[in-house]
């Protein structure tokens, strides 16, 4: 007989110890959200609640009897929160423990984890090793194998998807997505948008406009939206001429509207060839296809990127006259090009003017007037403006961005702990880029305990490290002479698939040239191979974790 004493061991301990091996013996594929009445009316299980308990004050037994059943109580797929990160916390220090062993031992360690699987769970765990491929891919494999009764849906496909795409793991991700296919039903849009995104990002053009054919392969439609999704996929990775010369050759197939248009202008004034964006906007005039503000804002865009603030201007005013009045977006680019040119009363001036036609800003209008007024240390102009957007809210409320500029400009270690109280007090969410100028502000001010503890916190959220975290980290190792930290991080980043930045190779270099010329023979032979970069000494930050 089984006794359950609270609601919390409730979830876990009974989902697991009688309820999975219940339904995987009857071929049941999940439990249902009305998993005490299920249990509770069936003849084989016997079960008493603790009368003691502070939950429970009522006992039910299930002999045929029914007397009192408790209300229906959330299942694993409804755990809160805290129980999804503390168990997917769980399963990411597993992973990193085991982070050089063998598929079989990671297995077998994973086996052991009393944690139920669910959706969210793994989902969680993914997102907790977006730059770090193996483990994450380990666990998936792990997971797919139909743990607890579980299999990935296409939440969990797509995140693992999305990962291996991010680290160029082009190979695995084939495997994935043909596991992924042949159970039929799973690949969706956002599928979809994943592969051509990262096959684009790959600068596998070929293979992400193979992918936009397989459509009809996967049960989805080739239409119009699926092919400007492939479109913005090019530019967004700078393949314009690629997107431009697809654009034309399928005007019979997919006539081109305003937005098709405005996806290869955006991509021209992307990548920052002015000519090509005048010639393409040119186009769109002669084409008769009538421009709207997104095709305004572009162009304006590329004439501020270009230095033709004048003319942007212009530009900027005659939408006014011609009713098609300027966005945010696009008084958000004026502002910003005129607080560049420190122009910042001007800057000032059309930030008055959007309220009284009726254009209200946004955060990125106010982040604009922050990140200049930060250079110029206008603290006093820059607080009244922190203060205006958190009694707006809403659209205003102020971002990572807003408090990463302040951030910035911080000249103490002893000024940040206020910010960060502020951050938090607005609902804020530290990111990735958020640690990592912590991470560079505390290294830069020699702050090395804070610094440690940015990098344990940025890595427990699952934001990190990423490849930038260990440049910083590596290169400011070294200016403090800690070169054989400096080493280690760089094997750590490297063991875990990322590609150091070229500067970086160039300093390990030589850092085994002077780490050589210390220890004598102990020291590294530098040759052009880029395994010869590693350092073979264990690493004591490593030894230490151990311990």
């Amino acid at each position: 007989m089984y006794r359950i004493r609270s609601l919390q061991p409730l979830k876990a301990i009974f989902c697991r110890e009688i309820l999975c091996p219940y339904l995987q013996q009857h071929s049941m594929l999940k439990p249902s959200t009305e998993i005490f009445y299920y249990v509770a009316n069936h003849r084989d299980l016997s079960v008493e609640i603790n009368p003691n308990s502070k939950t429970f004050t009522e006992k039910f037994t299930v002999n045929g009897a029914v007397s009192a059943p408790p209300p229906p109580v959330a299942n694993a797929d409804d755990l809160d929160k805290s129980t999804l990160a503390k168990n997917a916390l769980t399963f990411q220090n597993l992973l990193k423990k085991h982070a050089g062993s063998s598929v079989q031992e990671l297995e077998r360690a994973l086996d052991r984890c009393s944690s139920a699987l669910t959706e969210d769970l793994v989902l969680h765990v993914l997102r907790r090793h977006r730059s770090d491929w193996k483990p994450a891919l380990g666990f998936f494999n792990w997971a797919s194998k139909g743990v607890d009764g579980y299999t990935p849906g296409s939440g969990a496909y797509n995140e693992m998807l999305d990962i291996l795409g991010r680290m160029k793991r082009f190979q695995q991700l084939e495997q994935v997505l043909d596991e992924m296919s042949k159970r039929g039903g799973l690949v969706n849009e956002r599928t979809y948008a994943i592969l051509v995104n990262r096959y684009a990002g790959g600068h596998k053009i070929d293979e992400a406009i193979e992918i936009f054919y397989k459509r009809k392969q996967f049960g989805l439609k080739v239409d119009l939206m699926a092919f400007q999704t492939l479109l913005m996929s090019l530019c967004r990775y700078k393949h314009v001429e690629a997107a431009e010369f697809l654009f034309h050759s399928k005007r019979n197939e997919f006539p081109p509207n305003i937005k098709s248009w405005n996806i290869i202008l955006n991509g021209w004034c992307v990548l920052g060839s002015l000519r090509d964006t005048k010639r393409f906007w040119n186009d769109i005039i002669s084409s008769g296809c009538k421009p709207d503000v997104f095709t305004y804002g572009t162009f304006i865009n590329s004439l501020t990127k270009a230095g033709k603030l004048t003319r942007a201007v212009q530009l900027f005013q005659s939408m006014w006259e011609k009713g098609c009045n300027p966005d945010v977006a696009i008084c958000n680019c004026i502002i910003d090009q005129l607080c560049f040119k420190k122009k910042i009363p001007e800057a000032l001036g059309i930030f008055g003017e959007m309220n009284e036609r009726g254009c209200l800003p946004d955060v990125a209008t106010y982040n604009s007037l922050i990140k200049h007024l930060c250079k110029i240390r206008r603290m006093e102009k820059i607080y009244e403006l922190l203060d205006e957007m958190e009694q707006k809210k809403g659209s205003c409320t102020p971002n990572a961005r807003t408090y990463g500029y302040l951030l910035k400009s911080m000249k103490k270690p002893e000024e940040v702990p206020e910010i960060l109280k502020r951050m938090e007090r607005n609902g804020c969410k530290m990111t990735s880029d958020a640690y990592n100028l912590l991470l560079n502000l505390y290294i830069n001010w020699n702050q090395w305990e804070e610094a440690q503890s940015t990098w344990i916190e940025m890595e427990r959220n699952g934001l990190g490290p990423d490849q930038r975290s260990y440049t910083i980290m590596i290169h400011g190792l070294y200016s403090n002479k800690r070169i054989e930290e400096a080493l280690d991080y760089f094997n750590e980043m490297t063991s875990k698939g990322m590609i150091p930045e070229p500067r970086t190779k160039l300093l390990v270099k030589a850092m085994n040239i002077k780490l050589k010329e210390g220890i004598g023979e102990q020291g590294i032979k530098v040759t052009n191979d880029d395994s010869s970069l590693t350092h073979p000494v264990k690493s004591k930050r490593n030894r230490k974790a151990r311990q």
